[in-house]
């Protein structure tokens, strides 16, 4: 199984592909250098393959990349967040 995460500026949503096929994003509102983080969605067929996880780690990892900040108003990435305090450093405000 091939996965690749991609920044959507034009959808505001980062997607994960999964074998060519889209699997999943997780949607957000850009802030200057920070992105609201609103909601993350899996397609049924993917979910419990841990699919929606390296897609929040990917996500952070690129939005570190930049230089970025999040604020993690959906509940799957804060779930994700408080179980890597790794990323903790990335975050803004807590809902």
């Amino acid at each position: 199984m091939s996965t690749l995460v991609e920044d959507n500026p034009a959808k505001h949503r980062f997607e994960i592909l999964v074998d060519d096929a889209l699997a999943g994003f997780t949607a957000y509102l850009p802030r200057g250098e920070v992105l609201l983080f609103s909601h993350t969605e899996v397609e049924p067929r993917f979910q419990n393959m841990g699919v929606g996880a390296a897609l929040i780690r990917a996500t952070l990892d690129q939005v570190r990349e930049r230089g970025g900040r999040v604020v993690p108003q959906c509940p799957f990435m804060a779930a994700f967040i408080d179980r890597h305090p790794e990323y903790n450093d990335l975050v803004v405000a807590r809902p």
